[in-house]
């Protein structure tokens, strides 16, 4: 494996890191940039390429323009990014701390979790302000990912992996029920706007997501980087990572609440995404092999570039009508969670 040396501090620090993952990222990051100016470009009032560079420079060639980019198109492609780096990153942080290749936000009641809050409030309570939204889906999102945890703990070893996908099934299940019910006999205009919401949309957001996201995103990923070497030791198993000075019990809870406070936030901004943080970090691992710190960043490259994809194909396949992106996350994701199933099954994991 090829690998490239950075050298800082004078040479006294040194960082080995594979060559082919710098590459992918290198082309990750053109990829979404190239989504980003198909996006600000595509729509019912189409712009050319120097027309949007303009734009965003402050000469647009027209109010209309001006109002398209920065007002429609510009946040709504930023939250689709950053929603779906949020959601990679903590499905791919489940997956570490788990221990488990199908942990997912959507698949263990995580998201859910954040959703039958936010949908309370909505419908309940609806002059509850926006940017509370956050605090609400973390709260949701936190309750459900200990009761998970702790109910699929167990003192016998062997069947960690089972019970944690079928305790998480069934909750989801659950609370995705009492949601059900909410929509049904709440007021039908709230009910609508919140089954909007459920879709998993894009199309809705504006800058004050894209404030949000971005505050989360300072303080929580660079605490997810520094755990990175917890996240090493973890996956070689309780005793490695026992032996290595890991205070287990302490760090999985810390990166149970990094990995919530990232689905919470996400979600919050636009609904249920499924399948984004199963499919993301099994596809940054096809793409590169690496170490847990290179991998979480190809995972949000990852996922980053999936939702911008999605929101891109669902917005311009069949306009006017627009598909919700969570609709078309899910079209991707569920043949891949039906090929890691019988996957793991061949590798008797189950």
């Amino acid at each position: 494996m090829s690998m490239a040396t950075f050298d800082a501090i004078g040479g006294r620090v040194a960082l080995r890191v594979p060559l082919r993952a710098l590459v992918v990222c290198l082309c990750l990051t053109v990829a979404i940039a190239t989504v980003l100016l198909w996006s600000l470009m595509t729509g019912s009032y189409p712009l050319e390429s120097a027309q949007v560079w303009a734009t965003l420079i402050g000469n647009p060639p027209s109010d209309t323009a001006a109002t398209v980019v920065w007002q429609f198109r510009f946040p709504r492609t930023l939250v689709a990014f950053i929603v779906g780096a949020f959601l990679a990153l903590s499905g791919a942080t489940l997956q570490y701390v788990t221990r488990n290749p199908l942990a997912d936000p959507s698949l263990v009641g995580v998201s859910q979790g954040a959703a039958l809050v936010v949908v309370t409030f909505t419908i309940l309570f609806p002059e509850v302000g926006i940017f509370l939204r956050p605090f609400l889906a973390f709260a949701g999102s936190l309750i459900v990912a200990v009761l998970v945890l702790a109910a699929s703990s167990s003192r016998q070893r062997g069947g960690e992996t089972l019970r944690f996908i079928l305790m998480g099934i069934g909750v989801a299940a659950l609370i995705s029920s009492f949601t059900s019910a909410l929509l049904t006999y709440g007021n039908v205009d709230r009910a609508m706007a919140a089954l909007g919401w459920l879709a998993g949309s894009v199309h809705s957001v504006g800058w004050k997501e894209v404030v949000w996201l971005t505050a989360t995103a300072a303080l929580v990923i660079p605490a997810l980087l520094v755990a990175a070497r917890p996240l090493s030791a973890i996956r070689f198993g309780e005793e490695t990572a026992i032996s290595l000075g890991v205070q287990l019990r302490r760090a999985r809870l810390a990166l149970v609440a990094l990995a919530v406070a990232l689905a919470a936030t996400a979600v919050a901004a636009v609904g249920p995404l499924g399948f984004v943080g199963l499919v993301a970090p099994h596809l940054a691992r096809k793409l590169a092999h690496s170490g847990v710190g290179l991998h979480l960043l190809l995972t949000g490259l990852t996922g980053a570039l999936m939702v911008g994809l999605a929101d891109f194909v669902g917005r311009t396949a069949f306009a006017p009508i627009q598909i919700p992106a969570g609709l078309v996350t899910a079209i991707i994701g569920v043949p891949v969670f039906v090929i890691l199933i019988l996957k793991t099954q061949g590798r008797n994991q189950l």
